[in-house]
């Protein structure tokens, strides 16, 4: 049994850092069903005046390629004495340069290291969690903004499926995107094509295909982006059933963010969008599927968001407490579903 130290990415937001230990403690404990073995002993510790998350266990080398995708993770020590580390090297799942996720800057954008935990703890708690290393999943984000979670499921070399109501925010992403691959030198198609249903325009879809390298294309192993320009909660006829191994969504705040309600205004309320969007949503889900959701509880109280996801047909899955202040008038918290199958 061995003891080790994980050092944590400084990160961006100084609010966010202050709490980025316990996260990652809740993290870590959620990768546990995926390991040969179990961790023990998660603490923060110091050493030489630097913090670390520090945990006994046997890690293979699966174990390794699992843990170097922790939302926090900076580098890894197996401690060899009270004050010697020896570097473990880390394999994550990066499949483009770290500024496809850093680039994007505007108002209300998630933190970059949050929206992975969210996107890792869901995938954890779905049938994929034994494939996450190895297939091509898709990841759905419902309320997709400008891509930040589209974007990290590209870094996973998962597809990616987005509905977003603003068509700023596609129009944005797309030219983001495009603009990005461009300078990469990657080989891609973009277009915006209208979708219609029944006959009649209902929507507007951001196609785009690309690949990792030339070698990728050549091969046919390209993923794919997909973003609806379209309401969250009235996507019959729009997307495929059960098409999504994880939905993953950051619900708005109502200070950056807004929702819509039913005459076209904006709701400060994210229950009001969740109770008209989640029965869209577990649609999306494959069976055995997750759903990973993050929102004000300052505005809405954790037991009514678990109330809409259980009155849905789905199975709450526990993890660690995540609550975490994100300014004063938020204090943002998860919750985590399961479709049963």
């Amino acid at each position: 049994m061995s003891r080790y130290a994980l050092l944590l990415a400084p990160s961006a937001n100084r609010v966010y850092a202050d709490q980025a230990g316990r996260l990652s403690r809740a993290e870590l404990a959620a990768f546990s069903p995926v390991l040969t073995g179990p961790l023990d002993d998660i603490d923060e510790t110091t050493i030489g005046g630097v913090g670390y998350l520090t945990f006994t266990g046997d890690l293979a080398d699966r174990d390794l390629a699992y843990l170097s995708n922790l939302s926090a993770g900076y580098a890894l020590f197996e401690q060899a004495g009270d004050d010697l580390l020896r570097p473990v090297p880390l394999s994550p799942l990066a499949r483009f340069d770290s500024d496809l996720i850093t680039i994007p800057k505007y108002a209300g954008k998630t933190n970059e290291q949050f929206t992975k935990l969210l996107l890792n703890l869901t995938l954890l708690a779905s049938a994929s969690a034994e494939r996450m290393l190895d297939k091509q999943l898709t990841v759905c984000d419902p309320l997709a903004g400008r891509g930040t979670t589209l974007n990290q499921a590209l870094m996973y070399g998962y597809d990616a499926l987005g509905v977003e109501i603003d068509g700023k925010d596609v129009e944005a992403y797309k030219l983001f995107l495009q603009t990005w691959l461009k300078r990469k030198r990657l080989k891609h198609t973009a277009e915006l094509v209208p979708v219609r249903r029944q006959g009649r325009r209902a929507a507007r879809r951001l196609e785009v295909t690309l690949a990792a390298s030339k070698e990728d294309h050549k091969a046919g192993a390209v993923q794919k982006v997909t973003v609806l320009h379209a309401d969250t909660t009235q996507l019959d006829g729009l997307l495929r059933p059960n098409c999504a191994d994880v939905v993953v969504a950051d619900l708005p705040y109502g200070v950056a963010h807004g929702s819509y309600d039913d005459e076209g205004g904006i709701s400060r309320r994210p229950l009001d969008l969740l109770e008209r969007a989640v029965p869209q949503w577990a649609g999306l889900l494959r069976p055995g599927g997750a759903i990973g959701l993050s929102w004000n509880t300052k505005v809405a109280k954790r037991e009514l968001a678990e109330d809409v996801l259980l009155a849905n047909g789905l199975q709450l899955v526990a993890h660690d407490t995540l609550s975490h202040r994100v300014d004063q008038g938020i204090e943002r918290d998860v919750v985590v579903a399961r479709k049963p199958g």
